[in-house]
Parts: C-alpha cells; sequence; structure tokens
C-alpha cells in the first residue's frame, strides 16, 4: 500500500516529521517497507537558463552550454558540455553540479574533459532523474521556470512515498483514510473528518439493476448504481494526476482516476461504465461456460459459473469486483456515466483472481473485504467528484439486494489486558484508544461493551480488543520480566524432536549440502521402490497421478531433485531434506528422518574437480561422514555407532552400510543407490546418500539435561601413536578402534584408522589395519615408560578381542 506524505495531511492535521510518522506506522502494526523521498534524492538539482549553445570545436554532436543558476551559482556562468539534440540558447533546463548523484545512470559527476573542453555539471533528461523513460533530450522546462530554485520543490516532486506492507487482516488500511485513523489514535496528529453529503438525484436511473443467482449461492450482496448524464471527460487534475503517479498509477482521465482514486483514498473500489455503450438493463449473475470477456488489459479471459460478472442485453461488460471490459469502458468521448459500487463474496473474487491470473487493486480489497456501510457514501463521493471534475446531472441511486451490516458487541473488561498482554492502563485510557479507532464503548470498569465499527472485519473477540489497545498504546507500555537464574538452566522451549531436526539442518548445511523441500506425496513406483506402496497410504483424492501415495522415504524427492539440477547442467548437487516418512496409517508409523545425496564431484570439502587432484567424484566415505555428523550433531553416542555392512535394496550390495547401536536400534543406511533403482528412476549415476530415522535417536540420560560446564582445555601437549594388527580379512576396523579405546578412556582420546592392506606379504585371507592412537595427558607430562605402558594395554586389548597379532 503506497502513499505520499501530503495525501495523508489530507486526513490527518500532524506536524510531526516524516520518520515520527514513519516510526509510528511499524510500531502500531503498518510496517513501512520503503520510503522515497524523491525530494531529497533531487535536492541539488536546479532550475537553469541556457545563455548559449554553441557547437562544440572537435565533435559534430555536442554542444558547449553556458548556464545560470541564479544565486546557486553566485552569480557566474558555469560551462557544460551537452549532446542533447534539443540544447538551445534562451532554454530553460535542470542542471546537476559537479558532485551530484545521477539516479538514472548510477553514477556521481565529476568535473571532466569532454573532447577538450571542460564540463562543470549536467543538463539532465527526465529518464536521467528517473521521473519518466523520457532520455531524447534534456527536460524542457517552461519560459516562466524561476531559475535557481530547486527543481524538486517547483515540479512537486518532493512529496515522500510511503509504501507499508499490510497484514490481509486490515482491509481498513487499503485506504489512506484508513491509516490517518491509525495515527490519529495513537496520537500523532488529529484525524480530519470528512463527511460526505447525500447526492441528490435529479431524475430516475433509466438503467435497472437485477441479481440473478437462481438457486446457487449469491455472490454479490448488494449494487449500487446511479447514471450521471451531460459529463465532459478528459484529463484529471494535476494534483490527482501527480498523486496517482507517486504511487505507480497511471493516469487515463478524469473518470476512471476518479475510481482509481477512491481506491487508495477510501479502500473503496469503483466501476464506471460509458452509458451509452450498455444496452438495456444490467444483470449480476454467474459467468456460463463458452462466454468470453475482452477486459481493459486488452486480454480476453474465458468464464466459468464459479466467477461472478455483470452484463446487458450485449453478453458481459465486466468481471465483478476484478476488472471492467473494453467495451463499455470511459474514453473522451463518454457524455454519459454509470457509476457502480458494489459489493461482492471475498472468496469467489479470490478464486476467480486466481483462476484467471488477475491482480489488480480491486481485487486486492474486495477479496479482504470492504466496509459494507460505506457502499453508498463511496458512491455519493464518487458522484461529487464527477460532477466537480466532469460537470453533468446526477439521477437517484438504483440499489438491488441490501449490504450486509450486522451489529458486533463484545463484551469486555479491564483485567484482559494484563492477562493477555500484561499491560495495567486505566478505563480512560482504553477507552481513548478504541474510541479513536471508531469503536463505541459503553459500560464502568468491571463490564465494557464494545461495539465493532463496520470496517474491521478482523476484530471479533476479547484477544483482538486487547492487540487494539497494546499496538497503539505501544509495545514498550509492556512490563520487563526477566528470567530466573540458577544452577539448574531453564526448561528447553523446544522439544527433543525439534531440537534434533534444527541441529541435522546446521549439521548437514555446514558440510556443504543444500537443503531441499519436497512433495510429502511421490508415484507408487516410486514407493513400492522404497519399501512402500501399501493401500492404506494411496491418497483418496490425489492432485496428480505421480503423486498418489505418502513418501515411505525422503530419498525418492530428492533422488527427483538432483536429476532435475542435471537435466539443467548443473550435474554435481549435493541436496538434504528434514522432514515427515510415513510407514503406516497409525499415528506410530509417521517418523522426522534426515536424508541427504551427493552426485558426481560434490564432495564435503567443496569441488572434486581440482588441478592438483584432477576429478574426484563423492563416494560412500563422503556420505557416511554426513550420516555419522548429523548422529553426532542429535547427541547420539557416536562412540556405540555400530556400521554393519549392506543396507536395503535400494542401496548397493558391497557400497552400503547401516548404522545402529546393537542388534536392534538401527539408525539408518548409507551408500551408494542401487543401479537397478537408478535405472528403474530413469536416473543417471552414480549417487551416494543416507536416511536417518531421528526419532530412534535415544534420549540423553537426565543429568545432561543441566547446564554444561565449563570449557577446560588440556595444558600439555597431546601424545600420538601407530600401531599396525595382522587380524583376520573378517575383522572390522570398528572393532579394532573400540578395543584400543577401552585400553584406557580417560588418557586416549582419538581412535582413527588410517590404513588396511591386503596383497603381497600378507598371508591369504589376512590383512594389516594400523591405527592412531592419541593420547591427552590432563595432570602432568607423561614419561616414556608411562607412555609404554598404555602402548601395551593397547596391543593387549586389541590381541585380546579380535585374535589379531601387532606387525613388527
Amino acid at each position: 500500500m503506497k502513499f505520499t506524505l501530503s495525501w495523508l495531511k489530507d486526513h490527518l492535521d500532524t506536524d510531526e516529521s516524516l520518520q515520527a510518522i514513519v516510526d509510528k506506522l511499524t510500531m502500531i502494526g503498518l510496517e513501512v517497507e520503503e520510503v522515497e523521498d524523491k525530494g531529497k534524492l533531487l535536492a541539488p538539482y536546479v532550475i537553469a537558463h541556457v545563455i548559449s549553445a554553441e557547437q562544440h570545436p572537435n565533435a559534430d554532436r555536442l554542444r558547449v552550454c553556458m548556464v545560470d543558476i541564479g544565486a546557486a551559482g553566485n552569480g557566474k556562468p558555469i560551462q557544460v558540455v551537452c549532446g542533447a539534440p534539443n540544447a538551445r540558447t534562451g532554454m530553460r533546463s535542470v542542471f546537476a553540479p559537479a558532485g551530484t548523484y545521477i539516479p538514472g545512470k548510477k553514477l556521481t559527476l565529476s568535473v571532466g574533459n569532454i573532447r577538450g573542453v571542460e564540463s562543470h555539471g549536467m543538463l539532465c533528461s527526465e529518464a536521467e532523474l528517473e521521473i519518466s523513460d523520457d532520455h531524447d533530450g534534456i527536460i524542457d522546462l517552461p519560459a516562466d521556470a524561476p531559475v535557481g530554485t530547486s527543481y524538486a520543490a517547483w515540479a512537486k516532486l518532493d512529496d515522500p512515498v510511503i509504501d507499508i506492507n499490510l497484514t490481509p487482516n486490515r482491509p481498513d488500511c487499503t485506504g489512506v483514510a484508513g491509516i490517518a485513523r491509525d495515527l490519529a489514535a495513537a496520537d500523532i496528529g488529529t484525524l480530519l473528518q470528512m463527511p460526505i453529503a447525500p447526492v441528490k438525484g435529479t431524475f430516475p436511473c433509466p438503467v435497472n439493476v437485477t441479481l440473478d443467482f437462481g438457486d446457487t449461492p449469491s455472490l454479490c450482496p448488494a449494487f449500487g448504481l446511479r447514471l450521471v448524464r451531460g459529463v465532459k471527460n478528459g484529463p484529471s487534475p494535476e494534483w490527482m494526476q501527480r498523486r496517482l503517479a507517486a504511487i505507480g498509477l497511471r493516469p487515463i482521465n478524469a473518470l476512471v482516476d476518479i475510481t482509481n482514486f477512491l481506491t487508495f483514498d477510501r479502500a473503496r473500489p469503483l466501476h464506471v461504465f460509458d452509458a451509452k455503450k450498455v444496452k438495456g438493463n444490467l444483470v449480476v449473475r454467474r459467468g456460463r461456460d463458452g462466454e468470453t470477456l475482452l477486459a481493459l488489459d486488452g486480454k480476453t479471459y474465458a468464464l466459468d459459473d464459479t466467477m461472478c460478472v455483470i452484463a446487458d442485453d450485449n453478453g458481459v461488460e465486466s468481471l465483478a469486483g476484478i476488472m471492467g471490459g473494453e467495451v463499455s469502458g470511459c474514453d473522451e468521448t463518454t457524455t454519459d456515466v454509470l457509476i457502480e459500487s458494489a459489493l461482492w463474496d471475498e472468496i469467489a473474487i479470490a478464486r476467480t483472481g486466481r483462476k484467471l491470473g488477475i491482480v489488480t487493486d480491486a481485487r486486492y480489497r474486495f477479496e479482504r473485504g470492504v466496509d459494507p456501510a460505506f457502499m453508498l457514501p463511496g458512491l455519493d463521493l464518487a458522484t461529487h467528484l464527477v460532477m466537480e471534475l466532469c460537470g453533468g446531472e446526477p439521477s437517484e441511486v438504483v440499489v438491488a439486494g441490501q449490504p450486509p451490516i450486522r451489529d458486533k458487541v463484545i463484551d469486555f473488561t479491564l483485567d484482559a489486558l494484563p492477562r493477555l498482554a500484561g499491560l495495567d492502563i486505566g478505563l480512560a485510557e482504553t477507552k481513548r484508544v478504541l474510541s479513536r479507532l471508531g469503536f463505541f464503548v459503553a459500560g464502568d470498569a468491571k463490564k465494557l461493551k464494545v461495539a465493532v465499527p463496520t470496517w474491521r472485519p478482523d476484530v471479533d473477540g476479547v484477544a483482538d480488543i486487547v492487540e487494539e489497545v497494546m499496538r497503539i498504546v505501544g509495545v514498550d507500555r509492556v512490563p520487563l520480566t526477566p528470567f530466573p537464574r540458577d544452577d539448574r538452566g531453564r526448561k528447553p522451549v523446544l522439544t527433543p524432536i525439534q531440537a534434533r531436526t534444527r541441529r541435522a539442518k546446521r549439521a548437514l548445511a555446514a558440510r556443504g549440502l543444500t537443503e531441499a523441500v519436497t512433495w510429502s506425496f511421490i508415484s507408487k513406483k516410486e514407493a513400492e521402490l522404497f519399501g512402500g506402496g501399501q493401500p492404506e497410504l494411496a491418497l483418496a483424492n490425489p492432485i496428480a497421478a505421480e503423486l498418489s501415495d505418502m513418501r515411505p522415504s525422503l530419498l525418492p524427492g530428492l533422488i527427483t531433485s538432483a536429476q532435475r539440477n542435471a537435466d539443467r547442467g548443473f550435474p554435481d548437487v549435493a541436496l538434504f531434506e528434514v522432514g515427515q516418512v510415513f510407514r503406516g496409517d497409525r499415528p506410530e508409523d509417521q517418523f522426522v528422518a534426515a536424508a541427504g545425496l551427493r552426485r558426481g564431484l560434490a564432495r564435503p570439502t567443496g569441488t572434486g574437480r581440482h588441478w592438483r587432484t584432477g576429478a574426484q567424484a563423492a563416494d560412500v566415505y563422503d556420505i557416511e561422514g554426513d550420516a555419522l555428523a548429523v548422529l553426532a550433531a542429535c547427541g547420539a553416542p557416536v562412540q556405540g555407532v555400530q556400521i554393519q555392512p549392506g543396507g536395503p535394496a535400494w542401496l548397493h550390495p558391497g557400497r552400503s552400510g547401516t548404522l545402529q547401536m546393537g542388534p536392534k536400534l538401527v539408525f539408518g543406511h548409507f551408500g551408494e543407490l542401487h543401479p537397478r533403482l537408478l535405472e528403474a528412476l530413469d536416473v543417471t549415476g552414480p549417487i551416494v546418500a543416507f536416511e536417518l530415522i531421528l526419532d530412534r535417536i535415544p534420549e540423553p540420560k537426565a543429568k545432561a539435561t543441566r547446564a554444561k560446564p565449563p570449557l577446560e582445555l588440556a595444558a600439555f601437549q597431546p601424545v600420538s601413536r601407530d600401531f599396525a594388527f595382522m587380524v583376520d580379512a573378517a575383522v572390522k576396523g570398528a572393532d579394532i578402534v573400540r578395543a584400543a579405546q577401552s585400553a584406557d578412556r580417560k588418557l586416549i582420546t582419538g581412535v582413527t584408522v588410517f590404513d588396511v592392506y591386503e596383497g603381497k606379504g600378507v598371508e591369504p585371507g589376512k590383512k594389516s589395519v594400523a591405527i592412531a592412537v592419541t593420547l591427552q595427558p590432563r595432570e602432568k607430562t607423561l614419561t616414556d615408560e608411562e607412555i609404554e605402558a598404555v602402548g601395551q594395554k593397547v596391543v593387549g586389548e586389541v590381541v585380546k578381542r579380535t585374535g589379531g597379532v601387532l606387525r613388527a
């Protein structure tokens, strides 16, 4: 919603600064997105008189101009080199001195030397000032334009434009008058009440209106119509054109501009028909299959019976509440005009606009709900403006239907303010705020009756009244309440699964994967490939054939996204998703899963293609690291996690693993996707992927929920020792790691496998596994004898648990 400061002051008597108004708008819930202050931007530009314009000595298309800018230039002419074809002696134009920022060119002027002649500024076009697209020549001002004065002030471009971001529940603030009402309630000024005098018609309206919806629900509660004959249509006055142009609307003619002006001024969309182009009476009805409308935007729209239209004997003349038809539109030849002011069903307006892809200012307001009590006063206000600007004689008003004005009274007590908002204010201030917002308040402190104005359809209960009072008096009036601080720490706000979801996303993003959000529905074929496809998981009314089943896994959506990227020239992708999967139709069959995949050269360290290392595709070890990172971030005891070879049927049997704790607690799987799966999905590979069920991660023990102890860093240097063991080929590296860790859990802080060898020099059925063991002393530096003793324990534990022997 855009409006200018002067426009606002037509409804609000205030001396507050622009910044104070902007700050207050945001504080009362009308968030200001942008303030465009052309007066400030164009402050350096002044009106100049071109004393002379001589041919440039070294360029055919350039002129050397001497310009007078009055007192701004100390009365001395300034030399400017200009390439505009219309630059001439005696003209008046707009001058920008050196040091001025030119918005249309995105540069700051400096003193330049152009073909050997110095230029100390610039004569500007409208395009360079971003006030129009005209760049064919410099601005040519009238001969009486005052030299040396600010161009922005003279051209009335110094009116700031305020753009606010409205929430859908505030239809009253889609008009400047409603915004002024809120500001006046917040003590920014005084609301200027402008009563609308009814217009007395001098003759019956010759066009009648009928609401014809048959047995179907009505899409038009009420419709008002008036004829004004003998009008003279032409350009609207300068003040109206300037305001419409400032908010991005193109002035058309006085009759159309009046309707656009009232749409933004009073949140009251109207429509005007050229009465001589309307045949017979008007009928408001549903559209019919096969009907079309050539609308004012020049496009032809196909209609159906879900849409509301206004028709005459010729057919459809307007798409109700959204856009008029081109055939009956008003132009400079219009002498008799029909002014329409109606109410429309909000849902029907929104549905029609979406179906046809039409977004208009009228639709924006009607689908949010306009003030039903202002339907006829809005028609009178439009009539006043038409008669004032175009002349003419008004008819009586024809009304079909009845505006649905219902009294809404809410019982309210003052104790709701401290209970719901922490505010403790008196009865007098509460009444003052609500009364200024247009509410009628009666009663005492124990019980109030609050009547809701017709322009506030969003206010339905006590909580809404509290919100109105709180936003106007200011959230800074809500008292501060300190959190209790003790050694136990605060109770977590998030549930365990919410916390895991956040941690999993952060861990995967930190490893270079990009989050994707895919459909919770997949095709039956995809569901069956990942263990789903049961009848109870099929949708009764799918939105598309390929979205027929609830997903048993996150991977089908990620695989499809990866392939879509590859088809568009981005083969190296790393994606992840955290979301729900469905293994049955019971609540306990619904899980929160984390899944990720890597395709092509998308490796954790960045690109897999480098001049030093060559092209290295992501492999099973990369995706294993992703899965373990998620488990660690979610609080799983990673030291106790076992990796078993193999996995479900959708993974490669020799290049996959299962992450579990004990024989029954399976967290998930990782590995390379099976070639048969990729072929069935028509996907090119290879692709490595993982999927974990976050619900299966065990809860930490109660003592772990206490506040974390302070970080302690060891003061002594760690020691690392390498060991190589000859073991049976079937022995797992994880078993060797766990055996080494058990030798001394206080001193040993890390055990990693850094080499595995099978081949020449090693007996068949055997392999050599080398590990690095890190010792971190905390109390004193270790002696050689103490290090040797720990090493002997490591060897003893590995030999005892794996049957291996230490290699010499």
